[in-house]
């Protein structure tokens, strides 16, 4: 296992990702230290965050997902007065008297690197002194890099900086510049899936192939949704959020179309559609992708035995994060799977093939006297139609281990 005795972690925040972003790297055993920025006092003192840092309601015990059922517990020497502990013998701080990136006492603890989990700071734009907090305040306290666990969100009209990049691990982590890129997006669990599912077909097909896409995640529910129905906040516009996500199946939406772009920018001429809905499961997730392929004459016809053999055949890649699955599952199954961006359904593969006639009259850039010679103006065309299942675990095991790989790289590279 390889290790770096030099570079130090931040973790900002300790919901959901941060709290298994740390379980990662106290598995993995990379950064020598982790400093975590909790920003208030938590409980009752610090044996209120080891309570919540051993134990997880989706993943079991800490122990147990580090070193087996049979493991001894592997939070010691903690220590109250200099709020530090260690995890699986990594020693850890916590930091709980500043919320605002910029006050953070990154520089003074020499954090080398941070994952801002907190999914509240996504404009890269926001000056780093804004006092509603900026996810640049994180390198004016000290950080040379920033990751932020989630997408960014510019103004209507905003351009990206030119020191900020998203990426997902395993599609275009190579357009991270560590000479120029100093706040990086690792997307979202959605994209991440997503990207995973699509990058093989249009490696394979080209993008001049496909016509149209579209795709539905049936999304576990996350924190935005309450246990129990609750009156909406100040003009709140979305009156679903405000449901109970216990006793529900909740729509609602996704970036994941508007992120992918960032991450195969060739999506930007499909017109691509991403809808979402949530449902009363902790954690596992499922992406239901729709796409039209044009038949050609010279090429192999597009059926599902093709589909799933080009998803085999990428799995087969010892660096892939795809993994391709001939069995019935369902999404328990899948949860915890190791450096599964995306599992396939292939069993579930589907294909159809019709041929769609076209007014050609009707089409820009067709001179009259071609049309001339075409009878009644139409045309036809073979079209496929694909439908893929794609399971991904939008917690541990897809987004944090993705996220875990691209933070040290991203440590690597400032070595």
């Amino acid at each position: 296992m390889n290790t770096n005795q030099s570079t130090i972690l931040g973790i900002n925040g300790l919901g959901r990702i941060g709290k298994l972003t740390l379980w990662h790297h106290a598995g993995r055993k990379y950064f020598k230290e982790i400093v975590i920025n909790v920003g208030r006092e938590v409980g009752e003192g610090l044996s209120d965050i080891v309570h919540y840092l051993e134990r997880d309601s989706t993943y079991g015990s800490l122990a147990a997902f580090l070193n087996g059922f049979q493991a001894p517990p592997v939070i010691t020497d903690v220590n109250e007065a200099d709020s530090s502990l260690r995890v699986n013998g990594i020693p850890i701080k916590i930091l709980r008297q500043f919320r605002n990136p910029k006050d953070i006492q990154w520089a003074q603890n020499k954090v080398d690197i941070v994952v801002d989990t907190t999914g509240q700071f996504l404009d890269p734009n926001q000056a780093p002194d804004n006092p509603s907090g900026s996810i640049r305040g994180h390198l004016q306290a000290g950080a040379a890099k920033v990751i932020a666990s989630a997408p960014f969100k510019l103004k209507q009209g905003a351009s990206m900086p030119e020191d900020c990049v998203t990426t997902v691990m395993g599609i275009n982590d190579k357009d991270y510049d560590p000479v120029r890129h100093a706040v990086i997006s690792n997307a979202s669990c959605t994209t991440t899936c997503l990207a995973h599912m699509i990058k093989p077909l249009l490696d394979y097909f080209g993008i001049d192939r496909v016509l149209s896409a579209s795709m539905a995640t049936v999304h576990a529910a996350t924190g935005s949704q309450q246990v129990l129905d609750r009156l909406p906040k100040t003009r709140a516009k979305d009156l679903r959020k405000n449901r109970s996500i216990m006793n529900n199946i909740i729509l609602t939406t996704t970036g994941a179309a508007k992120t992918l772009q960032l991450v195969i920018p060739e999506m930007a001429t499909i017109g691509f559609i991403a809808e979402s809905v949530r449902i009363p499961t902790s954690t596992g997730s499922l992406i239901i992708l729709v796409m039209n392929f044009q038949e050609e004459l010279n090429k192999k016809p597009i059926r599902r035995d093709l589909i799933n053999e080009i998803y085999q055949n990428t799995a087969q890649n010892k660096d892939s994060y795809l993994i391709y699955s001939g069995d019935q599952n369902v999404s328990c199954d899948i949860i915890g799977t190791p450096r599964a961006a995306a599992v396939i359904e292939g069993h579930e593969t589907h294909t159809r093939t019709g041929a769609i006639n076209i007014n050609l009259a009707h089409m820009r850039g067709i001179e009259k006297e071609v049309l001339e010679t075409i009878q009644d103006h139409v045309g036809s065309i073979q079209v496929t139609q694909a439908v893929i299942y794609g399971w991904y675990d939008n917690e541990m095991a897809s987004y944090v281990n993705l996220l875990g790989d691209r933070t040290v790289s991203i440590a690597e590279s400032l070595a």
